[in-house]
């Protein structure tokens, strides 16, 4: 009786072992095949969905697309390329004929120019005509034009050295800049007061023509509501991103022009630290 028992005893413990090293092994498998992570995959599809539509010239599908790629996946290492485009596409769109959610249409009224509309919408000629394919300031009554209706506003950081063109909070577009050397820059908020193409730079003891090499302003001025400070293009394109300037924001000259090209006078500048 007693050999049986242990018989059975022996028997157990044989079936139990077999149990775990074969439980062990399953579970081993289920670890090896185990799904990547789905953000991973999220991310990658959505990522292509966007080059597809930005390819297809689907500028505000695209656009939307990248922007819930910069929220959902703030960690990516590819969060800096998304900005990026999502940035291009809105100079895209600001200068096309496509209407977006910040741009109405407007009808051409009888007694309309250019400068007219411009100053009711608080916006540039300059953006009008680019934004409609115009080549003059030739305006037909009847006409629908695509018109920009929304405020800007500039935010210059000196520490990085750029320069934000802003739609309340959203970011337009980020350029690099050069400002004050040894911080000199003003600090504040300040209002555009003035336009120039090609300035004349009127500087201590001369003044130096627009055409000239030495002009420092290079192809545009806006001038803040501070005397002798503004924003302006450079001749010296390499020294972008330093703090090299008397005090005033320094762009290349194709930046400025188009910057030059969106913002009216009356434009919000704020400098910081």
């Amino acid at each position: 009786m007693k050999k049986i028992i242990v018989t059975i005893i022996i028997a157990a413990m044989v079936i139990t072992g077999i149990v775990f090293i074969f439980g062990r092994k399953k579970t081993g498998k289920r670890v090896a095949r185990a799904p990547r992570p789905q953000a991973a995959v999220s991310a990658r599809s959505l990522s292509n969905q966007a080059h597809q539509l930005e390819a297809k010239g689907s500028l505000l599908e695209a656009k939307l697309l990248y922007q819930k790629l910069i929220n959902d996946f703030p960690q990516s290492s590819e969060v800096m390329d998304w900005q990026k485009r999502t940035e291009e596409i809105n100079i895209k769109l600001l200068f096309s004929p496509v209407l977006t959610p910040k741009s109405i249409i407007y009808e051409i009224k009888p007694g309309d120019t250019l400068t007219k509309i411009a100053r009711e919408f608080k916006t540039t000629t300059e953006l009008i005509k680019r934004s409609n394919n115009l080549n003059d300031s030739l305006i037909i009554p009847g006409r629908k034009i695509k018109v920009w209706s929304a405020p800007f506003n500039i935010l210059v950081d000196k520490s990085e050295n750029i320069l934000m063109l802003k739609n309340n909070e959203e970011i337009v577009k980020t350029y690099t800049v050069s400002t004050g050397k040894n911080n000199c820059s003003p600090v504040g908020t300040f209002k555009i007061v003035n336009k120039l193409p090609n300035p004349t730079w009127f500087k201590a003891g001369a003044v130096v023509p627009a055409e000239s090499p030495e002009n420092v302003l290079g192809t545009r001025w806006m001038g803040f509501d501070l005397a002798g400070f503004g924003i302006h293009g450079t001749v010296e394109p390499k020294e972008l991103g330093k703090q090299v300037t008397q005090g005033c924001v320094r762009m290349s000259n194709p930046d400025v022009e188009e910057l030059y090209t969106i913002i009216p006078v009356g434009t919000e500048v704020t400098i910081i630290d």
